[in-house]
């Protein structure tokens, strides 16, 4: 049974209430299906993965959206089975006083794929056109001037060779109102919640209106933005890296023949007593 917390919750709550509107909207994914689907996928991730290593590939994937969509849900589902030296997962701190005054997209640049690299931003220079135009981090100039030059920046990044995917995760406003709520009341999830959250929270069209700004600006041919809704987060999450793997021509890469080849024989070795601390083990 699970423990309850100081309010007299259940640390369940959060799956609980996921499950609870997925029965409500008839559209609830069993668990089973869910995970056998995402190991197909993952497999697939990893036959991107050999294809991105053996062919110099440089892809950059942009994960955006409104706060509590699961942007950070999706992207350890996309990296949980791959090597981290191929995968790489970049999510930028606030900027120091010398990035503050570097050209905007500087500090981003630094991070782009090399040959043989998938760099997935948690999110990116987005920031400036979201939460730093709603929050008052910037001048509405200099808002203006980021969504004039971006355009050319992501044209700049695909002609040289990178392939560029951009993800905008939306959610409901009920299922955010939700989500937060579970943050709350669950020990695990207080660490997501910050003063700025819940200011974000009260400014619902202050987002709204420069998510549509940032689109109308900066959806292009050779960087177009793809919408996910994940109001359901298997379905969103299945159908994101679904896409994902479309948009990319990588091969299946074959698997090879593993045979465990046979252990050496113990020979005059003997185990020690060593005088090691073990740990405890009450389970």
């Amino acid at each position: 049974m699970a423990k309850k917390g100081k309010k007299g919750k259940s640390n369940g709550t959060a799956e609980a209430g996921e499950q609870q509107a997925d029965e409500q909207a008839g559209t609830k994914l069993g668990r089973k299906e869910y995970e056998a689907e995402l190991a197909r996928l993952q497999g697939e991730l990893v036959a991107l993965q050999e294809w991105v290593k053996s062919t110099g590939a440089k892809i950059c994937v942009v994960f955006e959206g409104r706060d509590t969509a699961g942007k950070g849900g999706t992207i350890k589902r996309l990296v949980e089975r791959v090597s981290p030296r191929v995968f790489r997962v970049v999510a930028l701190p606030t900027p120091t006083e010398r990035e503050k005054s570097q050209m905007y997209l500087q500090r981003y640049m630094a991070h782009f794929p090399a040959a043989g690299e998938v760099v997935i931003f948690d999110r990116s220079w987005y920031n400036r056109a979201g939460v730093e135009r709603v929050m008052g981090f910037c001048t509405p100039d200099q808002t203006a001037q980021f969504l004039r030059m971006t355009p050319q920046v992501e044209k700049a990044m695909v002609d040289s060779g990178i392939i560029l995917l951009k993800y905008w995760l939306e959610v409901s406003e009920d299922e955010q109102t939700r989500r937060l709520k579970s943050r709350i009341n669950d020990a695990r999830k207080t660490w997501k919640l910050s003063p700025m959250d819940l200011d974000s929270y009260s400014r619902w069209y202050d987002y709204s209106r420069a998510r549509d700004a940032m689109f109308e600006a900066t959806d292009t041919a050779w960087g177009p933005w793809y919408v996910a809704n994940s109001d359901d987060k298997k379905r969103g999450r299945l159908n994101i890296i679904t896409h994902l793997l479309s948009q990319i021509p990588y091969e299946p890469f074959p698997e090879p023949a593993v045979k465990l080849p046979k252990r050496q024989k113990a020979g005059d070795y003997r185990e020690p007593r060593l005088t090691v601390r073990h740990i405890p083990t009450p389970f």
